[in-house]
Order: structure tokens, then sequence, then C-alpha cells
């Protein structure tokens, strides 16, 4: 995928869904990973001609995992013209090395999202942005599906009333495989995930999942995802983007 289809594809979203205002002071989150550097780019170019003026800010919260060299990532952030942080915390240690949690996931997420948010209000920024694509809308909704028997997936803008700063996921409407294609194209510095869990979670079985339903039932992901955006799933259902 090329910058121009990247572009094209993350307005549309915030034009849709109206993610962004003039003045705002963007928080990306940073893992390390092709979807959130993918974002990156595509929001430090965007902010270039989007008629809404707005900066970001790109913040990394540091697992502390060894190994993990976030260096490329600084030097990407430098070439884009983008201020970069690295926020430093003891989650894995907490996580594997005292709590020995069997099922990490949750417990690893709340931590990250709490040092995100505090860094965004520290550097004053009043929306962030997270990664979430095409695909992992889908498959978020299969697994409220399949773990939580209800029709749900998180919404294109929520405000967190808790840390008065709005959420915003630019990227819905790109596909991982474009993703795949832009990183290889672009030579995104990606960052290996170090966690040993990566691999082994319940989203990786739904993604292979959907991914065999997908072969036995062609333009699935296109019916899943159409269903989310005309169903009653808050924050998905706009009267003015549903077909007529």
């Amino acid at each position: 995928m090329k910058l121009q289809r990247l572009l094209s594809y993350t307005r549309k979203a915030i034009d849709d869904y109206k993610m962004i205002d003039d003045g705002d002071k963007i928080a990306i989150g940073i893992s390390g990973g092709k979807d959130s550097l993918t974002l990156l780019y595509s929001l430090s170019h965007l902010r270039r001609f989007y008629p809404k003026q707005f900066d970001i800010e790109a913040i990394t919260v540091s697992m502390g995992f060894k190994d993990m060299d976030f260096s490329p990532v600084k030097q990407l952030c430098t070439e884009l013209g983008v201020s970069y942080t690295i926020v430093e915390t003891e989650i894995s240690n907490i996580i594997f090395s005292h709590r020995k949690e069997a099922n990490p996931c949750s417990l690893c997420a709340k931590m990250r999202k709490g040092a995100f948010n505090a860094k965004a209000k520290e550097l004053g920024c009043n929306k962030e942005a997270y990664a979430h694509h095409y695909d992992d809308v889908i498959e978020t909704m299969m697994m409220s599906l399949i773990y939580e028997g209800r029709f749900h997936c998180f919404s294109p803008v929520t405000y967190l009333e808790k840390s008065d700063i709005t959420l915003i996921r630019p990227l819905i409407f790109v596909r991982e495989a474009d993703i795949k294609g832009f990183r290889n194209a672009y030579n995104l510095p990606v960052v290996k995930n170090m966690c040993p869990v990566d691999g082994y979670t319940k989203r990786q079985y739904t993604k292979e999942l959907i991914k065999r339903l997908q072969s036995e039932n062609p333009g699935l992901k296109e019916r899943l995802f159409h269903a989310i955006q005309t169903g009653n799933v808050p924050g998905w259902n706009n009267s003015y983007l549903l077909p007529k």
C-alpha cells in the first residue's frame, strides 16, 4: 500500500466520525509494532495538509522487557518531525514475576493504558489515537460474541470521562494486509514484541478462526464490518453514514 492510499483511508475515518478538531493535540500510542508505526506515519503526513490544524505526540509505554530497542522508532520520529517520549515501567516484572498472572492480557492493558493516559495529559494532549484497524474491529466483535455473549465492539471515537480525554481510532478502514504491505514498502522500524504470551491469546485464536471462515465464505469480513456499522453498536451507527 502506498502512502496516498493510507492517507485516503485515514482521512475518511477521521471525516466520517469527526475525530479531529482545530487545535487538537493528539497522543499516539506507539508499541513499536507495524500498526502503531503506520498510524504515526499517516497522522504525521496528514497534519501537513488537513484543513483542521492539529499536533501530535508519540508515546511508548515500555513494559520493561529486555532487548526491546526503541531507538529506531525514535529516529523515525525525528525524521517525521514528531516529539517522542518513552515511559519506562515495570509492568512485565509485576505481571510475570510478582503476580505470575495466568491470563495477563487484561491487567497488562489496564496498566499500559493508565501510564499512557497519564503521560498524554502531562504533555497537554486532549486526544489519544490507537492503531486499531479494520481486522481489529471484526475480531473484537467476534470476541465479544464468543466470550461475552453480546454483539459489541469498541467505538471509532470514545470519550474517557475519568481521564477527560477523547480516544480516536483513525485506521478503522485500513486492512491488516495493507498495513503489512505499507510496513514493507516504507521499511518501518518494527520492534519485536518480547511478551511471552504474544501469539497465544484469545485474539490470536479469533483471528485464525475468522481467517478460516473467510476462506470458506468469501466476503465474510466485509459483511461482518457492515453489520457493525449498521447495527446498534454505540458510536458506529451514525445515520448520515448508513446506506439509503
